[in-house]
């Protein structure tokens, strides 16, 4: 994984190799794919051999399928105050092994990672085999914040079953909407709100939290602006939402927005971001390999007759400015999801950006 500091790499790419490593050599002894292979490695600290005790005892496929089987409607979410305690009968499968998460906390412990992802729930075709695969890039990069979109109330509830190290915060009950996830260990939840967007037609909204991280305030937002050329006119007007929200923010906040924008270059030119806000992606030098998040060329899928290579999920960002307040900048980003799943599609039909933030 590329980087834009040596100091990220033993931080991350070198855990993400060893893990990747022992995923492949597990895939290979029980005939699985890796996926399940880091489920059931991270289940048991990254111990080969129990790990794959546990794997011949236990018929994971049919653990999977009920997960989504059952259709109980998601809990009312308006407000959200913390501390759902996860049920002693599930499995946390992106809780960090005691080996790699100590190496982490020793050299990245005032580092802040997030990951966005519009994870296409709508698609429906192998959804709990790409559900597991999220699962699987949260053991991998073990992020403090996710941001996802195009979640639908079966996937939310299988990541409450199935990735209970994190605090889920749903923008939505029906349909589908999007959501967070804040690892419990290193981010403090306060409050959480959903804003409407007045004219929107396919059911978007901002979803925001206040967090504290190592004692710094944080606003963390995300959405799913609306999609398809035919409304910019919408899209821009959600997007003055999130950069009004942005701007207002007291001074001794740093605010931090990620989602699948379904942006266009000329359309941001037009809103302008304000001063005090930058887009991630450029400020990191506008790196090649991260521009396409949804990239029709390498992704297959959807079956689409074109080729289109279009950067819509955008991580934007705002200090905090106040004399005397810690402040995080922007580190290294990379796409993630690049890697086929065993059923032979990916994770989702958009890349995931994995970020970086460290005290500036």
């Amino acid at each position: 994984m590329a980087s834009t500091s040596d100091s990220d790499k033993p931080s991350v790419s070198h855990v993400e190799e060893e893990r990747t490593r022992q995923c492949a050599e597990f895939a290979a002894i029980a005939g699985t794919d890796s996926a399940v292979a880091q489920c059931y490695l991270a289940e048991n600290e990254w111990d080969m051999e129990r790990a794959l005790n546990s794997f011949f005892e236990a018929d994971m496929e049919r653990v999977f399928e009920e997960d989504f089987q059952e259709n109980d409607s998601s809990p009312k979410i308006k407000r959200q105050k913390v501390e759902d305690e996860a049920p002693k009968e599930c499995i946390d499968l992106t809780g960090d092994s005691p080996a790699s998460s100590q190496k982490l906390s020793e050299e990245d412990d005032g580092k802040l990672s997030l990951v966005s992802w519009n994870v296409d729930g709508l698609d429906t075709d192998n959804l709990a085999e790409r559900a597991r695969g999220l699962c699987s890039y949260l053991v991998l990069y073990t992020p403090d914040v996710v941001f996802l979109q195009e979640l639908i109330p079966p996937y939310v509830q299988y990541l409450k079953k199935r990735a209970v190290s994190y605090l889920i915060i749903e923008g939505g009950e029906e349909g589908y909407f999007s959501g967070m996830m804040l690892k419990k260990s290193r981010v403090k939840f306060l409050e959480s709100e959903i804003i409407a967007y007045p004219t929107t037609q396919m059911m978007r909204n901002l979803l925001v939290a206040q967090v504290t991280f190592k004692g710094q305030k944080l606003c963390l937002m995300t959405s799913h602006l609306e999609s398809c050329k035919g409304h910019a006119e919408e899209r821009m007007k959600q997007l003055r939402v999130v950069m009004q929200k942005m701007k207002d923010a007291p001074d001794d906040v740093t605010i931090l927005f990620g989602g699948d924008t379904n942006l266009r270059d000329t359309e941001v030119a037009k809103v302008g971001l304000p001063t005090s806000v930058c887009d991630v992606w450029e400020r990191l030098g506008k790196q090649e390999h991260c521009r396409y998040t949804w990239d029709t060329k390498a992704n297959n899928n959807k079956t689409v007759p074109f080729v289109s290579r279009c950067r819509f999920d955008r991580i934007y960002f705002r200090p905090a400015t106040k004399e005397g307040v810690p402040r995080l900048a922007p580190d290294h980003m990379a796409l993630v999801g690049l890697e086929k799943l065993d059923c032979g599609r990916y994770t989702s039909d958009h890349w995931g950006i994995y970020c970086s933030f460290i005290a500036g």
